[in-house]
This record gives C-alpha cells, structure tokens and sequence, in this order.
C-alpha cells in the first residue's frame, strides 16, 4: 500500500439501501484495492413553532438531555442512544423535521430510562408554569404505566 492518489474504480453499486454508493477503488502504482462510499451529503434541517426553519444540532439535542439527566444514575450509553433516535428521524426524504417530533423522540427515551429526567425535559418542552402541569403530566404517566 503506497498511498499514492492515483486510483481507479473497479466496481461501483448501490449501498445502505440506495443512501451512498459503494466503490472498489484499486491503486494503479501498487495494485492495493480497498473500498469507499459515497453518501449523498445534505443538510437536515428543523422547524421550529414559530415556523422558520434551523439547521439540526445533535449536540443541541444532546445537551438538553446531559441537563435532564443531570445527578442522575442511567446506564453508558444511554444519552448517545436518545440523541440518535432524534437523528434518525432524518433521511434524504425527509430533511426537514419538527421540533415536536424530536422532542418527542426525545421525551420517549428519558422516560424509557428515568422518570425524574423525563419530567425534568418535560418541564422545559412543554414549558410548564406551575406544580399543577407537573401534577398533571405524573397522571398522564400513571395513566399510561
């Protein structure tokens, strides 16, 4: 393997279900073959309740959820899982999601790991004003258990 820029594609098809393109690529100095993908590069974008439109921060998403869970005991892993249910809301096709629709990505993984957290995210995304709300969302949660 020289590392030379010098290549060629010996084989080119359709890869992670029409998403990229998968290329055998062979180095015309040395004759090394190795593989590259291409995926289609695109911008995901969230709309917010006031209706313009934001380019998706994951890390936006994953701070919100270290806040909820802040002095919380969750299992490794559990923050990086949440934010990429958010992610994968998106595709090519759908570039553009609601905020709701993340945040409520977002609400079902806290609840599914720590009720405390969820009701904490919930707090700010549902913007409560008063014990009242928090009452009512417990109720709800009751509810559904």
């Amino acid at each position: 393997m020289c590392r030379s820029a010098d290549t060629k594609v010996i084989d080119s098809r359709s890869a992670e279900e029409g998403r990229s393109i998968r290329r055998r690529r062979e180095c015309t100095i040395c004759g090394h073959r190795f593989t590259t993908y291409e995926r289609i590069a695109y911008q995901p974008l969230v709309r917010k309740r006031d209706g313009r439109l934001e380019p998706f921060s994951p890390d936006k998403v994953r701070s919100g959820i270290e806040r909820a869970l802040a002095d919380r005991e969750v299992p490794t892993g559990t923050v990086e899982s949440i934010v990429l249910n958010a992610e994968n809301l998106f595709d090519p096709q759908t570039a553009v999601v609601s905020a709701g629709e993340i945040g409520d990505a977002v609400l079902a993984g806290l609840r599914a790991v720590d009720e405390v957290a969820y009701l904490r995210f919930a707090s700010v995304y549902k913007d409560f004003t008063g014990a009242s709300d928090f009452e009512r969302e417990m109720a709800a949660m009751e509810g559904d258990a």
